[in-house]
């Protein structure tokens, strides 16, 4: 016979009752409690007959899913968001979003650095007449 064949072949030799036995108790003492269980979601936590088990968790998943439509019903629009500064006023994806805001700011830095260059100064706006001599910053 080749691998394959006998890898797909059942080992079919008798095993006596009391491996069998053996075997069975060893796999029952290894077996986890069903507190366990319920907490691994294998075992449904319910005080409901089995026969009922099925529609009560039909139920609350629907409950579930009416609350979530509510929920949504409610939501406000992205604009509405927008404007109350919760969601950034942006198209970008937000993997990127970071990145965009730190160059906003670099941004808006370098123009306030840029306009304090050609500031005038005290004494120009003072023969302009926009500052009173007594108003003087520099003084």
């Amino acid at each position: 016979m080749t691998e394959g064949a006998e890898k797909g072949k059942v080992d079919e030799t008798p095993i006596s009752p009391i491996e069998r036995r053996n075997s069975l108790e060893k796999h029952l003492q290894t077996r986890p409690d069903p507190k366990d269980l319920k907490d691994r979601h294998i075992l449904l936590d319910t005080n409901a007959a089995p026969a009922l088990q099925s529609t009560a968790q039909d139920l609350e998943r629907q409950r579930a899913t009416d609350s979530l439509k509510k929920g949504l019903e409610k939501r406000p629009e992205r604009e509405e968001l927008v404007e109350r500064n919760i969601l950034p006023d942006s198209n970008a994806a937000p993997a990127i979003q970071g990145q965009q805001r730190e160059l906003e700011r670099h941004m808006r830095a370098d123009s306030l650095e840029e306009k304090m260059k050609h500031r005038p100064k005290p004494e120009e706006l003072i023969k302009e007449g926009i500052l009173q001599a007594d108003e003087d910053p520099t003084k």
